[in-house]
C-alpha cells in the first residue's frame, strides 16, 4: 500500500510548497499535512528543511503558515504531464501569439530544461503533444506588447477604434485583459465613453497610444467585475 510518508523528499518538500502556493493567507499545520499526506511531525520539519533552503515561510504552530511568492525549489520540479501542458501551452502561444509572446515562451522552457533533472529534461525535449494548424488570424495595426505593457501597469489608453461597419471612433479606456482566441486577439477594457465594458478586436484597432494617467480603479477589480457582467466564474489569476 502506498505511504505519503515514504516519498522521496523532494516530492514531499515541492508537494509542500505547492500546496502553501495555493493558500493566500495563513493556513494551518493540521491542514496542509492532510492536504498533502503527511503526518503533523513530518510537516514541521519539511516546513524547517524548505526554511533553511531560503524559503520564505512566516508562522508558527497554532498560528498557521504562509509562504511569501518569489521561492524555487532547487532543482525545479514537475510532473511529466506538466511538463507536457508547458510545452502544449508554449506551441500554442508560439503559433497564435505575437513574435514577443512566441520568444518569451521559448525561452522560458529553454529557462526551464536547464534547471531540470535529465529524466525530466528528456519529456521536455520529446513531448509528442502538437498543436494543430489554425485559422489565420487577421494582421494587428497595433502593436501587442504596448497593449499588455498598459495592462500591466493599469495606465489609460486613447484608442482609435473601427466597429464592424468601419466606422471610426476614438475611446479612452482602461485596459485589464487582453484574449487570446483562434482566430482573433479582443482586448478587454472600461470604455469611458460608453460608460461600460468594451471588446475592441486587436485588428480593428487603428491606434492605441498609452498615457501616463493610471485608472482610478485596480486591474483585478476590473477583472472581477467584468466576470460578474459576464456570468464567468472566478477563478485564481
Amino acid at each position: 500500500m502506498y505511504n505519503p510518508e515514504c516519498m522521496s523528499r523532494s516530492e514531499r518538500l515541492f508537494d509542500l510548497l505547492h500546496a502553501l502556493r495555493c493558500h493566500r493567507r495563513p493556513v494551518s499545520g493540521k491542514v496542509l499535512a492532510a492536504e498533502i499526506g503527511v503526518s503533523i511531525r513530518t510537516l514541521y520539519r519539511d516546513i524547517a528543511s524548505l526554511q533553511a533552503l531560503g524559503a520564505a515561510i512566516t508562522g508558527e504552530p497554532g498560528i498557521g503558515y504562509v509562504l511569501k511568492p518569489g521561492f524555487l525549489l532547487p532543482p525545479l520540479m514537475f510532473t511529466a504531464e506538466e511538463i507536457e501542458a508547458l510545452v502544449l501551452g508554449s506551441r500554442w502561444v508560439a503559433d497564435r501569439a505575437d513574435d514577443r509572446l512566441r520568444d518569451a515562451a521559448q525561452s522560458a522552457l529553454a529557462r526551464i530544461g536547464a534547471v531540470l533533472p535529465a529524466d525530466l529534461r528528456d519529456h521536455l525535449e520529446t513531448s509528442a503533444l502538437l498543436v494543430g494548424p489554425g485559422p489565420k488570424i487577421p494582421v494587428d495595426s497595433v502593436d501587442l506588447p504596448t497593449l499588455r505593457e498598459a495592462i500591466r501597469t493599469e495606465s489609460k489608453m486613447t484608442l482609435v477604434y473601427r466597429d464592424a461597419t468601419g466606422t471610426a471612433s476614438e475611446r479612452v479606456v482602461w485596459p485589464f485583459a487582453l484574449a487570446f482566441f483562434d482566430s482573433v486577439r479582443v482586448l478587454l477594457g472600461w470604455c469611458e465613453l460608453r460608460q461600460g465594458f468594451r471588446h475592441f478586436r486587436t485588428d480593428r484597432i487603428v491606434s492605441a497610444t498609452a498615457g501616463p494617467t493610471r485608472y482610478p480603479k485596480r486591474r483585478r477589480a476590473l477583472l472581477k467585475a467584468w466576470r460578474a457582467a459576464e456570468g464567468i466564474a472566478e477563478s485564481l489569476d
